[in-house]
């Protein structure tokens, strides 16, 4: 009788094993795993080396659980027949179901799936030896199978999901609310355009190039911006950008019969339909802070600056010489 009970034992914790082996390491996230790979610890290489490729380790795992199953599911009827006689067998086997469902399958894969950060690092190393071992079987049911399973599968997400994900983090605490409204500011980027973030025409500030320094300069004085956009005879004849500080230093310095055409700099044009996004890339190539937004026959729409795309991700940045803190609202009220 005990030896029965012994090989029932053996049987449900070899099951119980593999069940839980099997659900931790589909349960563990890819991404988790290449951030604990990057320690460069054994078992979290190993891991990482199954869960990029985990067609043959689960298929090992399957392979053990139902030699654990079959194997053991006959011994047990062996003994069960030698012990208490055929008249038991049908009683033992039912018996056996219900604990292999239990305790082999429903209460191994639920651990497994709870703690499958700590369990898939502890099995990594012996499952990555066991595939190896069994390869030559593997490879036969591979051969066997693929016909039936021929086609690629690949990880994807999108932002959607990382969206998700991220609200999921939010609300379970482990990401704080900046950081979700960040997360969310920067997925709202790419979806804006130089049109939208701009500051139109309208309410643009500029000064003619033909003017000396002289006849701008209570017009400098008073702007409240550090770049100011230099026109020629009509808006959409825009020269390029004059530096503020340059204008004033000229004036202190006397040049004020200058033409402003001479301080002026090169500025950079990008249609309306521009993403926010590559916004980014063109400052940082330009070594630029303001761009002029056209439209497709070249009008000059608006302006918009490396301050407007930051506004996107960290909400409205305003300082002491605003006096006007949404120039596209503004704008519109001045057009109505």
């Amino acid at each position: 009788m005990l030896t029965l009970l012994v090989t029932i034992g053996i049987v449900l914790l070899s099951s119980a094993i593999c069940s839980g082996s099997e659900a931790a390491l589909f349960s563990v996230r890819l991404v988790k795993v290449r951030r604990l790979a990057q320690s460069k610890r054994p078992d979290a290489l190993a891991l990482l080396s199954i869960r990029e490729r985990m067609n043959r380790p689960i298929a090992t795992v399957v392979i053990l659980n139902n030699i654990a199953n079959i194997v053991g599911t006959i011994v047990v009827g062996y003994i069960a027949t030698a012990v208490l006689g055929k008249q038991w067998l049908g009683v033992v086997s039912g018996v056996l179901t219900f604990l292999v469902i239990l305790f082999s399958e429903i209460i191994p894969k639920t651990l497994g799936e709870r703690y499958s950060d700590q369990i898939s690092l502890v099995i990594a190393r012996p499952v990555a030896g066991l595939t190896r071992i069994l390869t030559p079987v593997i490879w036969c049911i591979e051969k066997i199978t693929n016909p039936l399973t021929a086609g690629s599968s690949s990880f994807t997400t999108d932002e959607a999901e990382i969206q998700l994900l991220a609200k999921m983090g939010q609300e379970a605490g482990t990401i704080e609310d900046d950081e979700f409204e960040m997360i969310r500011r920067i997925f709202n980027l790419n979806d804006m355009t130089a049109a939208d973030l701009m500051t139109p025409r309208v309410v643009m500030t500029y000064l003619r190039g033909d003017l000396t320094l002289a006849e701008a300069r209570e017009d400098i004085l008073s702007s409240p911006h550090s770049r100011i956009i230099i026109i020629g005879e009509t808006l959409d004849q825009v020269s390029g950008v004059a530096l503020k500080t340059e204008l004033l230093a000229a004036i202190i310095q006397g040049k004020l019969d200058q033409s402003i055409l001479d301080l002026t700099h090169e500025v950079h044009f990008v249609l309306g339909r521009k993403p926010a996004d590559q916004l980014l890339s063109i400052f940082q190539r330009a070594r630029q802070h303001l761009a002029v937004v056209v439209d497709e026959y070249g009008g000059v729409s608006g302006v918009v600056t490396l301050e407007d795309v930051l506004e996107v991700l960290t909400g409205e940045l305003v300082d002491e010489t605003d006096t006007v803190v949404n120039l596209q609202d503004f704008a519109r009220k001045r057009q109505n």
